[in-house]
């Protein structure tokens, strides 16, 4: 796909009003750049009636790396934060709420396409997946879809719970090994590295912040970091995002902080106060 979603959803509004299907959009998909009539899957003949564009050569984007799965979540949380927080029984929100990118067709659309790209393990370009990224940076809420999407991506792997028996030393090092192992699967390239810490990565110029130099993108690995080390640990993480390029640093760097012990790793309090029987009231009183 050479084009935004933005540019589609303009593109599938204009087409679906019978005045500018023939009056107005078939001049202005004449003035497209060839790549977006093919995402669009529209193009004129030279009589100026619409076709199918099968014949024109798919544009080039590089080469294809980032699995299918990162924009299909990234698509499934954009429809699921649309939805309204009641719906009525008959009701059919992208007809109610139209202006809601998520609830329109072009979404339903491409997640079912991606969603079977995923079963099949095709892989997308960078530009593809780019494309997504700055569709949400023009939300207001998009540090939070982009944090959300991280979840869900380390959250498609059954963490290994007999880890939380060892130390807290030993703990972190499955973490860090299995983000590491995860975030190149998923993004076809290594992301960042670790630097001395329990849990602390950095790196310039990544794949996050060329896809959007704003940093919101950043939250995605912040997103992924919390879930795989919650999974190993338990309990509450924050990731906190302490240096990011966007802001003038010289790189990105993400700092994990343990917030919350899950309650099974937790010592537990003595369930009742200590009698005569107990063996710390048997030592004898020290005279002063």
């Amino acid at each position: 796909m050479g084009v935004s979603l933005s540019n589609w959803y303009d593109l599938e509004i204009a087409w679906s009003h019978h005045f500018y299907r023939e009056r107005a959009l078939v001049p202005a998909l004449q003035a497209l750049p060839t790549s977006v009539r093919l995402a669009c899957h529209l193009t004129t003949n030279r009589r100026g009636e619409l076709k199918d564009p099968t014949e024109l050569p798919p544009a080039e984007h590089g080469p294809r790396r980032v699995q299918a799965v990162v924009a299909l979540r990234l698509l499934e949380v954009i429809r699921d934060r649309d939805l309204p927080g009641e719906i009525l029984e008959d009701e059919d929100p992208s007809r109610t709420i139209p202006r809601r990118f998520g609830l329109s067709d072009v979404v339903e659309r491409q997640i079912r396409t991606h969603k079977a790209d995923a079963r099949k393990g095709v892989r997308l370009s960078d530009v593809e997946v780019s494309d997504l990224f700055r569709f949400v940076i023009r939300r207001p809420d998009g540090d939070q879809v982009f944090e959300q999407v991280g979840r869900l991506l380390a959250a498609s792997e059954t963490p290994k719970r007999w880890g939380r028996i060892l130390p807290k030393r030993a703990q972190f090092a499955i973490a860090r090994s299995a983000t590491r192992r995860r975030l190149k699967r998923l993004f076809g390239r290594a992301i960042g590295g670790f630097a001395r810490g329990p849990f602390v990565i950095e790196g310039r110029a990544l794949f996050f912040i060329q896809a959007d130099p704003g940093g919101d993108a950043c939250h995605l690995l912040s997103g992924f970091c919390s879930e795989v080390i919650e999974q190993t640990l338990g309990g509450t993480v924050r990731v906190a995002h302490a240096q990011c390029q966007s802001r003038g640093d010289a790189l990105c760097r993400w700092e994990a902080e343990v917030i919350q012990v899950s309650p099974q790793l937790a010592v537990p309090p003595p369930s009742h106060p200590p009698t005569a029987e107990d063996p710390a009231m048997d030592q004898p009183e020290i005279s002063t």
